[in-house]
């Protein structure tokens, strides 16, 4: 199977590493011809996870998208999900017949506030058989490091779902396989909020006994959300407990490898949101998604006050002491 990768941040270099590790030769497109003419001559991305050492023969650079496309079976799609589409607008609508599509992107697409198989599913015909998703608990600076770390597969068709999920077996990545396709991606984005959340918490300068509850109350919410959305779905009952659900939720929310933690850090020491991501010079996805799920769940009908809370803190100007003062009255 020949792999092609969409994206040239960390994400993308941590899973070019493990497909590379793993003995496969990749096609990997990245935006920035200077970043490719850098990655051939010194074998590592300028930008992001320099440690990491890739060798000439196993990678195929290009800064045109449908060359990659072309000469790819799989496609890992590693962008931020405020920047996709635009990235994916480059290409015809049946360039992506017969693709296996994997999308790393935790995150919500904002133009129409859809996953990213709603957009491929309207707008390249991919149906939700050839759409998988690769989602964590893991952190880019870890594979990099190459500390054990775990990453599930999820798809409707499982069985390629295991196929696609050994090509990125290494001795330091442990993949897992389940079915929950749109369970996952919303528990993806979910996660980032909420530890977006966390990080204004350690600001404001709570203390470890009160994340503890918060994180246990976001999990609540999540999981109360997941249900809504799965109702009706024809997936096994999912065990929320399970790495890919509470694993990820906990590591966002703990680690100080975090964006979205460290994002929500500077919010509740009294950053500013733009403040922050100048600051931050990445992309905290659980900026734009809180936006996004707020307006989901108008549709979904779930039970979600922390979720609404941090909304209101980044989107309607609330005073990060103030939501979270609000957030306190209803822990549980």
């Amino acid at each position: 199977m020949q792999f092609g990768i969409i994206g040239g941040g960390s994400w993308a270099t941590a899973l070019a590493k493990i497909l590379t590790d793993r003995g496969n030769t990749i096609h990997w497109w990245i935006r920035n011809a200077d970043t490719i003419q850098y990655l051939r001559k010194r074998h590592h991305n300028p930008h992001y996870l320099n440690s990491v050492y890739f060798h000439d023969e196993q990678l195929q650079l290009s800064d045109d998208i449908a060359t990659v496309v072309q000469r790819s079976d799989a496609l890992v799609v590693c962008v931020p999900s405020a920047y996709a589409e635009q990235v994916l607008q480059q290409l015809s609508p049946g360039m992506l017949n017969g693709k296996k599509i994997i999308s790393a992107i935790k995150g919500i697409l904002p133009t129409e506030n859809e996953l990213l198989n709603s957009y491929l599913a309207r707008h390249f015909s991919v149906g939700i058989g050839d759409y998988f998703a690769v989602l964590g608990p893991c952190h880019a600076e870890e594979v990099a490091a190459e500390k054990l770390s775990y990453l599930t597969f999820s798809g409707t068709d499982t069985a390629m779902a295991s196929t696609i999920a050994d090509c990125f077996r290494t001795e330091y990545l442990t993949p897992m396989v389940n079915d929950d396709i749109w369970g996952v991606q919303y528990a993806a984005v979910l996660k980032n909020i909420y530890a977006l959340g966390a990080g204004i918490a350690h600001g404001l300068e709570y203390g470890d006994n009160f994340l503890s509850v918060y994180i246990a109350n976001s999990a609540r919410e999540l999981v109360n959300f997941l249900r809504k959305v799965n109702e009706g779905m024809e997936t096994a009952k999912p065990n929320y407990a399970a790495s890919v659900y509470l694993g990820d939720l906990l590591v966002t929310c703990y680690s100080l490898y975090s964006r979205n933690r460290t994002f929500g850090n500077m919010i509740g020491k009294g950053y500013s949101v733009k403040a922050a991501q100048l600051e931050l010079n990445m992309v905290a996805e659980g900026y734009n998604a809180s936006k996004c799920m707020h307006r989901t769940n108008q549709a979904v009908g779930a039970d979600m006050p922390i979720a609404a809370a941090i909304y209101g803190i980044l989107w309607e100007h609330v005073a990060a002491r103030e939501g979270f003062k609000k957030i306190e009255t209803f822990l549980v």
